[in-house]
């Protein structure tokens, strides 16, 4: 039963994990290549690791320029451990170099990680892991334009999102928790974004070989309760379409604001069971998040084409990419690498505003390491989704009651984000709603 699922997540892991101790400006930790790293200021704090600032060279202070961070948890804690598997496997500078190079690509949005290694401080051993510094989050960004982003810009993000999971998957990986708070900006460059956090990235083909479809009851609903596939709510390892699947479910949110089943997170059969019907009738699901004359037919062509796919299938990622191209081109546009996040304040292929309809909606608030957000995941910790009424009643808001609400939007409780130089990253948090789930899925071989 959900209930018992919940208890049980929520109990295990964080209680028993401890919280890494911080380290004095300009600490120099040595990775296994025996490369030195000096530690700057601390500029994130999760659950069980804090995120710093940090340069190759130990020679030099640690300004606010600095062009990496690093994640340090203690060594007994797993998280970090659990992660490095995939960034050591699939994240290697010369392995994506190399596959932008042949696949003729700007940029891929992979963080790249650049070492790792055990320190010791006081008689504790402490594990860390490099990778690049980033900007701010889309889920930011997303709440800042009133919950709803151009058609262009959904397009787009669509279009950097299956180029990286067509990356990850060619690698054995899924990443599992596809969601605005995990795509951030880069740190130099706002036109590019990168999809982070792989604390649920799970090997579904080690060595080559596919793993079987099983259901687990112990395992039903991991993930982000709102995006998560089907497959996950079932208890199933994820998949390539999984990752199809959550991202259509995201790219659906970015454009209406609200999915669904958002007014009851708190049940997940019951978001299990929306998501089920919403498969079965992907045009009737369409027609819950927009009006008719808004309704973008490129979404529903991409979530019908995923519907397509078997669980071992290998998603056709060059028919995906020509739905969403199509649609920029019925738009009037083409994608120009440019990230435009105007707010939205008309109609703009995207149904009513989304500001009034979502005033009540929360906000990702669980931690998770900034490099998480940065390229490392944390423990999943568990947020508590306010009671809502139900998807019929949002269906059949009128707009005087819309109207009503933009004050709620802005009283919300801004939490877990944090400073990263200038700018604002999201700080450490994980999934909002999201059932507990333990890290091991990653070693999985």
């Amino acid at each position: 039963m959900p209930p018992k699922a919940q208890a049980a997540g929520k109990g295990r892991g964080p209680a028993k994990r401890k919280l890494a101790e911080e380290f004095p400006l300009g600490e120099v930790l040595t990775d296994t290549s025996k490369k030195s790293w000096k530690l700057g200021a601390p500029i994130g704090q999760g659950g069980f690791g804090l995120l710093y600032l940090a340069n190759d060279n130990s020679s030099k202070s640690v300004g606010a320029d600095a062009p990496y961070v690093i994640k340090v948890e203690p060594s007994d804690n797993g998280p970090l451990f659990s992660e490095l598997k995939f960034y050591m496997r699939a994240a290697k500078p010369d392995l994506i170099q190399s596959w932008m190079t042949s696949h003729k690509m700007k940029y891929l949005g992979v963080p790249k990680y650049w070492g790792s290694g055990l320190h010791e401080k006081g008689g504790k051993r402490y594990r860390f892991m490099v990778m690049d510094r980033f900007g701010t989050d889309l889920q930011k960004k997303f709440e800042e334009t009133g919950r709803r982003f151009p058609r262009k810009l959904v397009l787009q993000l669509g279009l950097r999102l299956l180029d990286i999971l067509e990356y990850i998957h060619e690698h054995e990986y899924v990443h599992a928790d596809i969601k605005a708070s995990n795509l951030l900006l880069s740190h130099d460059n706002p036109n590019q974004v990168y999809l982070v956090d792989y604390g649920l990235a799970y090997r579904y083909a080690p060595e080559g070989v596919l793993k079987e479809y099983k259901e687990d009851p112990k395992r039903c609903h991991d993930g982000t309760i709102e995006f998560t596939s089907i497959d996950a709510h079932k208890g199933v390892s994820p998949c390539r379409r999984s990752d199809l699947e959550i991202l259509g479910y995201c790219m659906v949110q970015w454009l209406c604001s609200k999915l669904p089943w958002e007014d009851k997170l708190q049940d997940p059969l019951y978001v299990r069971d929306v998501k089920l019907q919403c498969r079965d009738n992907v045009s009737e699901f369409m027609s819950k998040c927009f009006s008719s004359q808004d309704k973008p037919d490129e979404l529903q062509k991409f979530m019908e084409e995923v519907k397509t796919l078997s669980y071992t299938d290998k998603p056709a990622y060059q028919k995906l990419r020509s739905i969403l191209e199509a649609g920029l081109k019925s738009i009037g546009t083409k994608d120009d690498d440019k990230l435009e996040f105007s707010s939205v304040v008309s109609s703009n292929g995207a149904g009513p505003s989304s500001s009034a309809k979502t005033s009540k909606r929360k906000k990702v608030v669980d931690y998770k390491e900034e490099s998480d957000d940065e390229v490392v995941g944390s423990p999943a910790k568990k947020r508590k989704s306010p009671k809502k009424k139900g998807v019929k009643e949002r269906k059949t808001a009128s707009p005087k009651k819309k109207a009503a609400t933009p004050k709620n939007t802005a009283a919300r409780p801004k939490k877990a984000l944090v400073e990263m130089g200038t700018q604002t990253t999201p700080g450490l948090k994980r999934g909002r709603g999201r059932p507990k789930k333990k890290a091991e899925p990653v070693d999985s071989e």
